[in-house]
């Protein structure tokens, strides 16, 4: 029987049970995908006693349709399209051109609302653990994991609640490890899978980079 969790708390903490080889590690990062990502990777980070970061990660979603994933761009002008979608959409190199550039203002609005002096995460030779609150295309989580592997880190986890086969499948061609905590037959979307799925709000994201880097001073 597929899991459902309360909420991205809870999602957390059931992933984190599953992560313990890397708990109390010199060398673990953890890195949640804004913004629904963080609450889950903040209770992993607890968890492990690791750092938490934020790696910025933007979604190309088709014109009318945003919940279709054409591809998507992240930190360090890593970009991933899906030429399938986007002949599937039948959507133009200009209408393209004008979601990415959209989405390129939204990730640089939230990097610098997030990180503000905080100077960037060192990636080099680290385990990076990626952590979202699921996948359904896998396209946000792809990009990232290229945009961490051009960093040099020294292993890449994926590690996610839930995800739909394909997505996980597709994920374990681009990282060292993924943990998908449950893969529903019939994934239907993220969100079918918490009772409580409300989005995630900036003052939260803030609010857990805070508490865990004052984890971390003390």
């Amino acid at each position: 029987m597929a899991m459902v969790f309360d909420d991205r708390t809870d999602a957390g903490r059931k992933l984190a049970e599953r992560l313990g080889e890397y708990r109390n590690k010199q060398d673990v990062l953890v890195l949640g995908l804004p913004r629904g990502g963080v609450p889950v990777a903040y209770e992993v980070a607890e968890h492990l006693g690791a750092p938490l970061d934020v790696f910025l990660v933007r979604k190309l979603g088709a014109p009318g349709n945003e919940e279709f994933a054409l591809g998507a761009i992240a930190t360090g002008g890593v970009r991933v399209i899906n030429d399938y979608a986007l002949r599937q959409m039948g959507v133009s190199t200009e209408a393209l051109a004008a979601v990415a550039a959209r989405e390129q203002r939204e990730l640089e609005r939230r990097e610098s609302l997030y990180r503000g002096d905080e100077a960037e995460p060192d990636i080099a030779g680290k385990v990076v653990i990626l952590v979202d609150d699921g996948l359904a295309t896998g396209a946000t989580m792809r990009a990232a994991v290229l945009a961490v592997k051009v960093k040099k880190p020294q292993k890449v986890v994926v590690a996610v609640p839930t995800g739909s086969a394909e997505a996980c499948h597709i994920l374990n061609a681009e990282a060292d490890e993924v943990l998908c905590l449950d893969v529903p037959t019939h994934f239907g979307g993220v969100g079918a899978w918490y009772r409580d799925f409300a989005q995630t709000s900036d003052e939260e994201v803030l609010n857990l980079l805070n508490r865990a880097r004052q984890r971390m001073a003390a």
